[in-house]
């Protein structure tokens, strides 16, 4: 995961009929992805705001 992934820890995956999910986007706050998320809905689909922190590797 890069740095710019690594600072914006809350994303937005789209679950697919398939089981598949998608990562839509990444944003650094929990409000802002929800109202984005809103906004995605209501052209149809069906999206989950996740919070998607790497987990820390240690040496």
């Amino acid at each position: 995961m890069t740095y710019r992934d690594e600072i914006r820890p809350w994303a937005i995956y789209q679950v697919m009929p398939d089981c598949q999910n998608v990562c839509v986007t990444r944003l650094r706050k929990k409000s802002d992805a929800e109202a984005y998320a809103s906004i995605l809905r209501q052209g149809g689909g069906s999206f989950q705001v996740v919070f998607d922190q790497p987990a820390e590797v240690k040496s």
